[in-house]
C-alpha cells in the first residue's frame, strides 16, 4: 500500500507514524521542529488520515507499507518514532525487518497485550450518524455523549471532512478498525532484537507500568526507559519540548 506522507526538513532520517484514531496531522509542530535538524517522514498509516483504505488492520500489514514506503523513497538507515498504536507497529516492523532502523523510539507503549479499553471512544464514534449529522457542532454533540474530555474530542473530530456542502464523512476506515481493535490490542513478540530502543513514557499513564520494565529489559535488552514528567498518554502533546529534547539527544 503507498502510504500518505509529509516530507520535511533535512538530515538524517526520522520516520514518525501516529497512534489509533489519529494521523500525520498530530505530529505537525513537532514535526517542523525535527525539521530543523532531521528530513522527517510524517506518516499516515493504512486507515487512517489521507492513506488508503484496506479490509485488512494488523501489524504485519503495517510493517510491510512502511517497508514499501522506505524502499519507494529510498530511505537509508532511518530512526523511527511511533505513538501508542503506531509504537507497536514500529515495534513489529523492527522485529520483522531487523536490519533497516538506525534507533527506535517507542513513545507510551509496552509490547504487552492489552484489555480492551476503547469502549467509550467507539460508542461515541458510533453515535456520530454521518447520514443525519451536517455540522461539526451536531457531531461534537453526538461524540460528547459519550466522549466528555475536550482534547479527546477534539483529537477524534480532526478526523472529519467535508465531502460536499452540508456532508461530512470520517477520514479514517472507522468500520474496519473498529473490526480489527483486537488485532490492535495484541501483544508484539520479540526476540532479543538488538537495535538501539528507547521507550519513553508519561508518569500519569497507565501504558507502562513498573512491572512491564522488567519484561520489556529482558525481551529488548537493548532499550532504555524514560519517563516524561506530569503527562499521560499524550505526552509528545503535552509536552513538546522535553519529547522532543530526549527524541534528540537519543537519536543523535
Amino acid at each position: 500500500m503507498k502510504l500518505n506522507f509529509k516530507k520535511l526538513g533535512e538530515g538524517k532520517p526520522l520516520l514518525i507514524i501516529h497512534g489509533l484514531f489519529g494521523s500525520s496531522d498530530n505530529w505537525g509542530m513537532l514535526g517542523k521542529r525535527f525539521a530543523e535538524k532531521y528530513t522527517v517522514y510524517l506518516i499516515d498509516l493504512r486507515n487512517h488520515g489521507r492513506s488508503p483504505h484496506s479490509s485488512t488492520m494488523n501489524y504485519e500489514a503495517m510493517a510491510d507499507d512502511l517497508l514499501e514506503l522506505i524502499q519507494d523513497e529510498k530511505i537509508l538507515n532511518p530512526s523511527l518514532i511511533g505513538h501508542s498504536m503506531g509504537g507497536k507497529a514500529a515495534l513489529f516492523f523492527n522485529e520483522k525487518y531487523n536490519s533497516i532502523l538506525n534507533k527506535l523510539i517507542v513513545a507510551d507503549i509496552g509490547i504487552k497485550s492489552y484489555p480492551m479499553h476503547h469502549d467509550v471512544i467507539i460508542r461515541g464514534l458510533k453515535n456520530v450518524n454521518l447520514n443525519v449529522i451536517s455540522s461539526r457542532k451536531e457531531a461534537h454533540d453526538a461524540l460528547a455523549e459519550f466522549v466528555t474530555e475536550l482534547g479527546i474530542q477534539q483529537f477524534l473530530l480532526k478526523n472529519l471532512y467535508w465531502i460536499e456542502k452540508g456532508k461530512l464523512a470520517w477520514r479514517m476506515n472507522l468500520e474496519v478498525i473498529i473490526d480489527n481493535i483486537h488485532e490492535i490490542l495484541t501483544e508484539i513478540k520479540v526476540q532479543g532484537n538488538k537495535t538501539e530502543t528507547l521507550f519513553l513514557r508519561g508518569e500519569l499513564s497507565n501504558y507502562i507500568l513498573e512491572e512491564d520494565i522488567a519484561q520489556l529489559k529482558k525481551s529488548m535488552p537493548n532499550s532504555s526507559i524514560k519517563t516524561i514528567k506530569n503527562v499521560g498518554h499524550w505526552l509528545h502533546a503535552e509536552n513538546p519540548t522535553e519529547f522532543y529534547e530526549l527524541a534528540k539527544s537519543f537519536i543523535g
